[in-house]
């Protein structure tokens, strides 16, 4: 049994040995895409000349993506390719892109190389199939883009389409759901005459790739794909490029060891800290390729709340171009870039190698706050100026250093005062940017109190569902578009820590929503002070008229005051003594 024993725990230790060694590559292999946290993303293909209409028909379909184009008004593979003819090859200056993307502040580009309809943009030896065939033309836009990239210090990275390729007769189409699957072996024939030969070559002809960016949103299990399938593309990467990135849409298992970063849903934005490096892939409009008939265009501050949003919680803003067939970027694209590009060039440093902090789970209802990573030192994203001006930031207890405003290259010093986890900042009469002002706080060490509730730029504090204390019998709800967020809440004890700076009176008021029919008595308590409340059945609301459109009514109510005898840490209580659901939306304290 010993000799077992020593055996076992042998193997045990390599095990662990190699696990850890891969995770450590891993690491190292993510850490520029870790500093970089921003990107361009390029749809170019013959999707860009239809340019979201045919024969004199707009895309069909919900989602109105442009680049869906050929499936979504059935065209046929041989009237597509026509579509090659229309791109103005003299105009065509991939460089033209990567300059985009550097004066933009970004840091890699990621290409369609091939999309859904199956068509290469380089020039492939592997079928017919490609741009540079289909137009007549001898260039090889990937190799221009490449050789560009290096030029100007961009790493480069392949969008690769390996589920569905509407091209080739054994690849995945949605359709096939009614017409009938392909076998698993008629799409292996495609994996291995096609996609796999067609990897190679983007692995092998263009230099160091940074990234290989796949498109399954959905697990592999629940597709045609088999495990062993994938498992050889990415064998493929490490063996030819050891360094390049993979990403989750693969298909593989987040956690796999062939997973390098993980991509949430197209325009899906964080919504909590995430440890492990992770990116969003986003729109400047709504489709991804080029649309004539696009109106929905998002502004700059959607731009600025993304990127800066996505690093405050470890993420990153891969953010799509979608040029046209003479290889021009639309004026809006190129505007908005430009205004990103030049805020970066003054507050870079609050985007590059930052992330979050971690167990900071409050929202700041005056703007983001990122870290420099390994470093104490945070950045206060400021969206909205308050109006008394003073930026008020909870949840760090160390005191400052020093906290200096970044204005045009230079800086400017703060004075402020702290409160246990509160700070309160003075800032000047104006802001500095139009977008995004950032101040810079320096500390010696960063001790965090997460448990305790941001204080509002009001003054007051909002005690909602989503930053009470831990309670596993709660139910949240979160806003629908017509019901406010809240806790349904019967005979719970709910919780919340705040720190109030000053002693003395303050207000405490009620939002909730009674949906029974008789009245609902609950209690709020803070050292040792209680008021008693009740709740009447509250009814609906118009939402609009004339639409039977009714709403449930959320009811604010003033509940009374509590008093307070010296600043400190104090624990909030809310508790309903009737055995019925109360949706209870906030408590908001503030100073009398």
């Amino acid at each position: 049994m010993k000799n077992c024993y020593i055996k076992w725990t042998t193997i045990t230790l390599i095990v662990l040995l190699f696990s850890n060694l891969s995770l450590s590559a891993q690491t190292a292999r993510t850490a520029w895409f870790e500093e970089a946290r921003y990107g361009m993303f390029i749809h170019w293909g013959l999707y860009s000349a239809a340019e979201g209409v045919w024969k004199g028909e707009r895309l069909r379909y919900g989602n109105n993506y442009a680049e869906w184009i050929r499936y979504r008004n059935r065209i046929s593979k041989e009237e597509y390719g026509e579509l090659a003819k229309r791109f103005v090859w003299d105009k065509i200056k991939p460089e033209d892109w990567v300059v985009a993307a550097k004066n933009a502040g970004m840091k890699y580009i990621i290409m369609t190389s091939k999309h859904h309809d199956g068509v290469a943009i380089w020039d492939t030896q592997i079928g017919d199939y490609s741009l540079s065939k289909l137009s007549g033309s001898k260039r090889d836009i990937i190799k221009e883009l490449a050789d560009a990239c290096r030029k100007h210090g961009l790493k480069l990275g392949f969008y690769y389409s390996h589920w569905i390729d509407w091209e080739h007769p054994y690849a995945w189409d949605h359709n096939q759901e009614l017409t009938g699957h392909v076998t698993d072996a008629q799409f292996d024939q495609y994996w291995q005459e096609k996609a796999i030969p067609q990897l190679r070559e983007l692995l092998t002809n263009y230099g160091d790739i940074a990234v290989m960016w796949f498109d399954m949103w959905i697990p592999y299990q629940q597709t045609i794909f088999k495990k062993e399938q994938l498992e050889q593309a990415a064998t493929l990467i490490r063996e030819l490029q050891p360094n390049c990135l993979i990403n989750s849409r693969l298909g593989l298992p987040r956690d796999s060891k062939y997973v390098d970063f993980e991509t949430l849903q197209d325009n899906q934005f964080g919504s909590r800290f995430t440890e492990h490096p992770w990116e969003t892939p986003g729109t400047i409009a709504h489709s991804w390729g080029y649309n004539g008939q696009e109106r929905e265009w998002k502004s700059t501050g959607q731009l600025f709340e993304s990127l800066v949003s996505n690093v405050a919680l470890n993420g990153a803003f891969t953010l799509n171009i979608g040029p046209r067939a003479d290889g021009s970027i639309p004026y809006e694209s190129l505007s908005r870039l430009q205004d990103v590009g030049a805020w970066l060039k003054q507050y870079g440093e609050a985007i590059y190698g930052n992330t979050g902090l971690q167990n900071l789970r409050n929202q700041y209802d005056w703007g983001k706050l990122t870290r420099k990573r390994n470093e104490n030192m945070v950045y206060l994203h400021v969206f909205n100026w308050p109006l008394d001006r003073v930026l008020r930031l909870t949840g760090i207890s160390s005191p400052p250093a020093k906290i200096e405003l970044l204005v045009n290259h230079q800086t400017q010093n703060l004075s402020f005062k702290q409160h246990g986890p509160l700070l309160h900042i003075q800032l000047p009469e104006n802001q500095p940017d139009h977008f995004v002002s950032v101040l810079r706080i320096t500390y010696q060490a960063i001790d965090l109190d997460s448990d305790v509730v941001a204080e509002s730029t009001f003054g007051g504090f909002a005690l909602v569902g989503t930053n009470a204390r831990e309670n596993k019998k709660l139910t949240h709800a979160h806003y629908d578009g017509r019901r406010p967020a809240h806790i349904k809440t019967k005979e719970t004890e709910i919780n919340w820590d705040i720190y109030l700076s000053e002693a003395g009176k303050y207000t405490v008021d009620l939002s909730a929503h009674n949906p029974h029919d008789e009245d609902i008595h609950l209690h709020v308590s803070l050292e040792g002070q209680q008021l008693d409340g009740t709740v009447k059945p509250t009814g609906k609301v118009v939402g609009e008229p004339n639409e039977k459109n009714y709403i449930d009514e959320f009811v604010n109510q003033r509940l009374g005051e509590i008093s307070v005898d010296r600043p400190g840490k104090y624990n909030v209580k809310f508790h309903s003594t009737n055995s019925k659901e109360l949706w209870v939306n906030r408590i908001w304290i503030q100073k009398k």
